[in-house]
């Protein structure tokens, strides 16, 4: 049992984004099977030929979603966690951690259904707000020791 309470609200949040972005690999390999597009010439002859060894704009579209989340996630997960460490208040470390979340979920759906822009965008910048009050906030706590 995790006894820092933010800590444990981080982790809950954490869990969910990561199982956010394996769904995004599932649906990616799904699109490449359903759509024959394969990166490597041994898939491609396992399923039809080497004509299946190409690329595909909905299979880009998919990897290019999931790309964005390790650019993003990633440097999340390490943020929160050491974030949670300074003793923020519940209430506040809950809104930056749903506020990613939500943001990353809406961008997620703005990337796979090419909803129109700034769909995207917006769903990017407010992804970013709270990852920029964290570190701000993680910098104010360990100034005096650096």
């Amino acid at each position: 049992m995790i006894r820092n309470e933010v800590l444990s609200c981080f982790v809950f949040y954490a869990a969910l984004l990561l199982l956010k972005m394996y769904m995004v690999a599932v649906i990616t390999g799904q699109v490449r099977l359903r759509k024959k597009a394969f990166a490597n010439p041994e898939d491609a002859l396992r399923h039809g030929g080497l004509q299946f060894h190409r690329e595909d704009p909905d299979v880009e579209r998919c990897r290019r979603a999931h790309l964005n989340d390790l650019e993003n996630i990633l440097p999340f997960l390490f943020l929160g966690a050491v974030y949670s460490l300074t003793a923020p208040s519940l209430p506040v470390a809950r809104l930056h951690f749903l506020v990613f979340l939500l943001a990353r979920l809406l961008h997620t759906v703005a990337y796979l259904f090419a909803l129109r822009a700034p769909t995207r965008s917006v769903a990017y910048v407010i992804g970013q707000v709270p990852c920029i009050s964290m570190a701000l906030q993680v910098l104010v706590a360990t100034a005096t020791y650096a």
